[in-house]
């Protein structure tokens, strides 16, 4: 059992205790639309073949505890992230240079690159694009310090499909709403208190962040004109379909801009691209066929991993919405500039690509704290600190200190400790598969305990917090000619957007909720 800095917590709690506020957790869930489309494990598709049930989201009992300094430290500097990534994704050289290192290795990355590379011959018609972002950290104790303060170590940047932000504002209100009804038993010192439940303004913020987008679009370029949307590219079965539904309704109720969903294997069936030079992408509701909308924005939730990519049909999809005008969360660069290789380079040791990314942007102080966030991240490569991670990764007793990582999004992907050896015997002699992959120190988290309800279960233990602070970022991309960039575009719109705390049990070595994996969870802020 890792060591902890924290007060003793949770509370113990008694039987009549603990199903006062399981009752209150399932009934405030369901009313309140902390909710998922139970998985197939939970409620067999024979017992609901419509898909009409809902039950509630993975949560846990308790709020947990979470350095209040790091915390705020995490939310200071998500501005400075999102000009990072922005900047980033604007520059084409760059990630030219850092794709062609992985193309021979990963099919994916390579067909995503050549995405890009088609439209370009085209000529970019959309020079505007948004970045709904995450930025994932762990709280990290140097256990060989006594006297060192806990700080925040970033496990991974997210550029697409940032979930949660619908469900990360209602357990921060759930948590809120059990103190209130005295739910939660004292504790001593009094820990779980008004001044350290933060609310969560994700949900509003993040759907600031697409109306923005939707609003820089302009009018309608048809001629005659059609009436705009913003259109949600998801997966054909969604289980975490409410989070999704909190940023639609509240587009459409509180904005009153048309929001549609569109699942991606439809994605040639009910949209075109208008054969104009604007190349307005025109989407038409199968239950209002008579209604053509052009769309201003396109926001995937789908289309992130190489499993929705199994046809050909698939990625001629992808080179369809990427042609068009509409404003892309994210493109197909936001997309790239998302894999842990850009993270690994920005992290190496003695890095040059941090500073000269953000030093014209925000002052050197900031710059320090970025990079006071990186963990050691070795590429596995012929270069002097590929040469190290080899002799790490091969090694039985110091790969326990270090997880493997693929240019995946989503959870379920990585290789952990004393696994890695053996999986990359498994990958052969063929050093080229190896370069795909990242070795990353592991994140030490002190020791805390929860308790979990997740697909009906409660299971109380040693847990592991990761903090995830969103950003929104809106930018104009720069425009070049034979030349090179005749400028380097610039940032529209950044803001910090909220916070997602995912909770898992110390044993599981992933941290996704909708992969199976965690639960949501809201910190309750303590001073160390």
């Amino acid at each position: 059992m890792a060591a902890s800095i924290y007060p003793e917590y949770p509370p113990q709690v008694t039987i009549d205790q603990q199903e006062f506020l399981l009752s209150n957790i399932k009934n405030w869930s369901v009313l309140n639309g902390l909710a998922t489309r139970p998985s197939p494990t939970f409620v067999p598709t024979e017992v609901d073949p419509s898909g009409s049930l809902a039950t509630t989201a993975p949560v846990t009992f308790f709020p947990s505890l979470f350095p209040r300094k790091c915390f705020n430290e995490a939310r200071v500097i998500q501005q400075a992230y999102n000009q990072l990534y922005a900047a980033i994704a604007r520059d084409r050289t760059w990630l030219k240079e850092i794709v062609e290192e992985l193309i021979e290795v990963d099919d994916f990355i390579a067909r995503l690159w050549n995405v890009h590379l088609e439209v370009e011959k085209d000529g970019y018609v959309q020079d505007l694009s948004l970045g709904l972002f995450r930025s994932d950290y762990m709280v990290h104790q140097d256990i060989d310090d006594t006297t060192a303060r806990p700080t925040i170590k970033q496990v991974e940047f997210n550029t697409m499909a940032s979930s949660f932000g619908g469900l990360s504002t209602k357990v921060s209100e759930l948590h809120s709403y059990l103190r209130s009804v005295s739910a939660y038993p004292p504790t001593s010192p009094s820990l779980i208190k008004p001044s350290s439940l933060p609310s969560n303004p994700s949900i509003g913020n993040l759907t600031l962040g697409l109306r923005a987008a939707h609003i820089a679009y302009g009018p309608s370029k048809s001629n005659p004109p059609h009436p705009l949307c913003i259109l949600f590219i998801v997966q054909d079965t969604e289980t975490n379909i409410f989070d999704q539904l909190f940023l639609s309704v509240t587009l459409e109720s509180t904005h009153q801009i048309p929001t549609f969903r569109l699942p991606f294997t439809r994605t040639l069936d009910h949209t075109i691209v208008s054969e104009s030079a604007h190349r307005t992408l025109i989407y038409t509701p199968p239950h209002s066929p008579l209604t053509a909308y052009e769309v201003t924005l396109l926001y995937f939730r789908a289309g992130y991993s190489p499993t929705e990519y199994t046809s050909p049909t698939a990625w001629q999809a992808r080179l369809h919405l990427e042609r068009s005008a509409a404003i892309k969360c994210p493109s197909i660069l936001t997309h790239l500039a998302g894999s842990k290789k850009i993270q690994q380079e920005l992290a190496t040791p003695d890095s040059p690509h941090l500073a000269r990314f953000l030093s014209s942007r925000v002052s050197a102080d900031v710059i320090e704290r970025i990079r006071s966030t990186f963990v050691t991240i070795y590429p596995l490569d012929h270069s002097e600190a590929g040469k190290t991670a080899v002799a790490l990764a091969t090694d039985a007793e110091k790969a326990v200190d270090y997880v493997l990582k693929p240019q995946r999004e989503g959870g379920g992907n990585n290789i952990y400790g004393a696994r890695i050896p053996d999986f990359l015997r498994e990958l052969g002699d063929d050093r080229r598969k190896w370069r795909g992959h990242i070795l990353m120190e592991l994140i030490k988290p002190p020791a805390l305990r929860n308790s979990i309800l997740r697909n009906g279960e409660v299971k109380s233990g040693e847990v592991i917090g990761e903090l995830g602070i969103y950003g929104v970022c809106l930018w104009r991309n720069g425009k070049a000619d034979e030349r090179g960039w005749e400028d380097e575009g610039e940032v529209l719109e950044n803001w910090e957007a909220g916070f997602l705390l995912r909770t898992k049990g110390r044993e599981s070595e992933e941290g996704g909720v909708a992969a199976g994996f965690g639960a949501v969870d809201s910190p309750c802020l303590v001073d160390l």
